[in-house]
Parts: structure tokens; C-alpha cells; sequence
């Protein structure tokens, strides 16, 4: 098949989506071999839901996820009555992102999406945002979550006194090695102002969460666990850039760097039904559980820890240019 014709296909896919069916024979297929086909067909089927219909997103992951896992993810269900047909996708999106395909940069293994992937969004329909905004803001935990108000930021001053076996002294020390600012929320960002409710309160909340949700999670700062944890997001908030940076990580893999592709979409898949079965988070008063071990942490959040089925630091270990990091964080 030429590059043309496969373009022309994923295209075609991108813009009209599949039939949950559909997703969950990929699903089925990627645990018996990820091979390139599978691979672009469910790329352009988590593009789909990131650029033309946000409201699908839990029917095509979860259908995804239940073919590879052999089973229902027997989570709370997609919230109906929200538009079903996708926006039409600009051809100026199309355009950029093949110019972003042939990178000289991706073929030397640097997915850089943080500089791309703003510019990308400003292609798409502004429709696909209020559908966003709207499809997160149905999902279980969110309104109650928003309604609380913008998050306040963390004490650095009652963290630096919690145990280092503590939930808080972990977390605390995550943020120091980073080196970032514990009151930090990125709430006077310009561009914040644009996106709809409760859009604006998930970016600050997820940034000011991101390493605790790791922490709690179980997940690694890792390039594997960094694409893991935006499965994870995706699925407890419907955060968009999410599911932006997943639908264009996949795609540039699926078409220039197709090694690890199959590792990296059962990371993903995996990481997903992790999100989906854990309790809703954004709501959660952490300083109650700062004090503690971790464990008893997740005891009282009824979390489980994250089971990778590979280890968190593979691509390091084996390759160390093939992905980068895609988090932002």
C-alpha cells in the first residue's frame, strides 16, 4: 500500500470513527500481534476522539481496552445525551500534521508534541472544545470536583514535615528533585481563559495533582509510564490534552517509529482500565492523607497501585531515543 493510499485511510478513519465493535476486535487483535495496521487503525481512533468526537472517547477506549483484556471494564458508563456526530476536521490540521510526520527530528527519535501539539489544537473545529468541556464535566466526580472551587495551592511548609515514608514526604520529594514550585497552578494562563468550564480548573487541578497521581497511582517517571499516565487521566476526567497528546503520539509512532508501538498501546490500554476502575480523584482532600504511608493512603482512597506488564523503565533500558516525554510535566 502506498504512503498516500494509508494517509488517505487513517484520514478517512480519523474523521468518521468506528462502531464500538470495531474497536474491540482491534483491541482483540493488538493482544495477539500489534501489527502496523492494528496499530494506525486504533491511532486513528484515539485521534478521532481527541479532534472530532470527545463524547466517544470512553465507548472507543473502553471497547479497545475490553477486546485486549478479554473482558468488560465494568466501569461507570459514558454519560448519553451529547452530540454524537464528529466535527469535520480542517485540512489545514491535516496538513500540519503530516509536516510533523516527516520531522526530520521524529526520524531521529524525538516525539517533541509539547511545542506542537498547542498549534495542532488551534486547527481543529472550537466546537471540539465546548464538546470536551461538556463530555468531562458529565463524568462521574467532575461537577463535584469543579464545584469546590479552583484548588488551593499545597503547603510546601506542612509537606516538608510529613515522614519520608509518608504520602505527603513522597510527594514532597518528588516535587523537590523536579525542582518545580508547589504553588504554581497555572491559573493566570492567558490561553486558560479561552477554554470553557470546567476546562480551566482540570489543567491547574492535573498540574498541581500530576506527581501525586503518580505517586498514588503507582506509575514511574518513566517515557513508558509518562504515555501511561495520560491513559490514566483520560479516563478519571476526560482531560483533552490527553487525549490530544495520545492521539498524536500514536499516530507518529503507527507511521515513522512503529517499534514498541504494541508495548506502548497495552501500557495504554492498561492504564486506561486502571483510571476507569479507580475512584474519581480530582475531588480528594489530600491533606488528610498526607500523614501517612502510602498504603494506608490508598486503603482509605480504595486505589490500587498500577501492575505494569512491562518494567516502567524499558524503553531506557533498551531504547533510549524511541520516545520521549509526552506528559509536560
Amino acid at each position: 500500500m502506498s504512503g498516500d493510499t494509508d494517509r488517505n485511510i487513517f484520514r478517512a478513519l480519523a474523521g468518521i470513527g468506528a462502531e464500538e465493535a470495531v474497536a474491540r476486535g482491534l483491541g482483540a487483535r493488538l493482544r495477539t500481534q500489534a501489527s502496523p495496521a492494528v496499530v494506525k487503525a486504533l491511532a486513528a481512533l484515539w485521534l478521532h476522539c481527541a479532534i472530532a468526537a470527545p463524547e466517544r472517547t470512553r465507548q472507543i477506549y473502553d471497547a479497545a481496552a475490553e477486546g485486549y483484556i478479554g473482558q468488560p471494564v465494568t466501569a461507570a458508563p459514558a454519560a448519553g445525551g451529547l452530540d454524537p456526530s464528529p466535527e469535520a476536521i480542517p485540512a489545514d490540521f491535516w496538513d500540519a500534521l503530516w509536516d510533523l510526520v516527516d520531522s526530520p527530528r521524529l526520524r531521529q527519535g524525538s516525539l517533541n508534541l509539547l511545542a506542537r501539539s498547542p498549534a495542532l489544537g488551534d486547527l481543529i473545529s472550537t466546537r471540539v472544545q465546548e464538546r470536551a468541556a461538556k463530555t468531562a464535566m458529565a463524568i462521574p466526580g467532575v461537577a463535584g470536583a469543579f464545584g469546590q472551587g479552583f484548588p488551593k495551592p499545597f503547603s510546601q511548609d506542612v509537606l516538608s514535615r510529613c515522614s519520608e515514608r509518608s504520602l505527603g514526604g513522597l510527594f514532597h520529594e518528588s516535587i523537590i528533585a523536579a525542582g518545580q514550585d508547589f504553588a504554581v497552578l497555572d491559573r493566570e494562563l492567558p490561553a486558560l481563559a479561552r477554554l470553557q468550564p470546567p476546562l480551566p480548573y482540570l489543567h491547574a487541578r492535573l498540574h498541581q495533582c500530576h506527581r501525586l497521581w503518580q505517586i498514588i497511582g503507582g506509575y514511574q517517571a518513566t517515557k513508558l509510564h509518562d504515555i501511561a499516565i495520560l491513559a490514566f487521566q483520560l479516563a478519571q476526567c476526560g482531560y483533552p490534552p490527553a487525549a490530544m497528546r495520545l492521539g498524536l503520539t500514536f499516530t507518529l509512532i503507527a507511521f515513522e517509529r512503529p517499534e514498541g508501538a504494541g508495548i506502548m498501546m497495552q501500557t495504554v490500554l492498561d492504564a486506561w482500565v486502571h483510571g476507569r476502575r479507580t475512584p474519581p480523584l480530582l475531588g480528594v482532600n489530600w491533606p488528610t492523607v498526607w500523614s501517612g504511608p502510602l498504603e494506608q493512603a490508598r486503603a482509605k482512597l480504595n486505589i490500587a497501585s498500577f501492575v505494569p506488564a512491562y518494567p516502567a523503565n524499558l524503553f531506557e533500558q533498551v531504547a533510549p531515543t524511541t520516545v520521549s516525554d509526552s506528559s509536560g510535566r
